[in-house]
């Protein structure tokens, strides 16, 4: 089967045991995001993808055959990779070598995520829950956003078509009590959600940002089982 080459691949993480439960994986890292995440910690990957060297995939995939037996899955993650029109056909040619595939995404494309889950290419996405709805907009640096789109891809999810889980990364100034007692009552059918802290990087796309403290973020998983089954802390202070 030939494929077409249109997928620009930024990075490649070649063993991670973290980003994939319970899976050995690498992560594949797209350039370019549509949203403007003050905070987000691969800020040159998002504004300056043309910066970083493509990756050839005739080099990915040369990696990924000699990796068969050792890797259990693939990764792909970004900036945002539902922007890459050829991701489906990448993927395709990731399973074909009968990798699993796992999605990280914004949820800003439902229309990809439900056709590649339609075709079986994926195994598991992890969504990012930004922050309520209300504040969606001034979380993710874009002016009255409109999350009908991103709360499209919730309820895609949250209807159990594949296995899932959402994510909110918490900074001291962009969350509080009340934006997780939003999330809570929005995301109320989600089986499994993990918040993540910030960590501090001269990456950022702005300064001006920190992680909470331990007894905060509880104070967060709290509120959030009030309505969601599975609540757990990841990659804390």
């Amino acid at each position: 089967m030939e494929y077409n080459r249109l997928m620009i691949v930024h990075g490649l993480t070649k063993l991670t045991v973290v980003d994939y439960p319970s899976k050995v994986a690498c992560i594949v890292f797209t350039g370019g995001c549509n949203f403007r995440c003050p905070y987000c910690h691969n800020g040159g990957l998002v504004l300056h993808p043309e910066q970083y060297p493509a990756i050839d995939e005739d080099e990915i995939f040369s990696f990924l055959s000699r990796r068969k037996g050792i890797l259990d899955a693939v990764v792909i993650s970004g900036g945002e990779p539902t922007l890459q029109k050829d991701l489906p056909n990448f993927v395709r040619r990731v399973k074909a070598l009968g990798y699993l595939v796992k999605l990280d995404t914004n949820g800003s494309n439902p229309a990809m995520l439900k056709a590649m889950v339609g075709e079986n290419l994926l195994d598991y996405v992890a969504m990012d829950i930004k922050n309520s709805l209300d504040r969606y907009g001034s979380t993710i640096g874009i002016d009255k956003y409109d999350t009908e789109a991103v709360e499209e891809s919730m309820d895609f999810l949250m209807s159990g078509v594949v296995e899932y889980e959402f994510r909110t990364t918490v900074t001291a100034q962009t969350h509080d009590e009340e934006s997780f007692m939003g999330i809570a009552s929005r995301c109320s059918k989600c089986g499994n959600y993990f918040l993540q802290n910030f960590v501090q990087s001269e990456n950022t796309i702005s300064d001006g940002f920190s992680p909470v403290d331990r007894k905060t973020l509880d104070t967060y998983i709290g509120i959030l089982k009030t309505n969601i089954r599975n609540v757990q802390l990841r990659d804390a202070d």
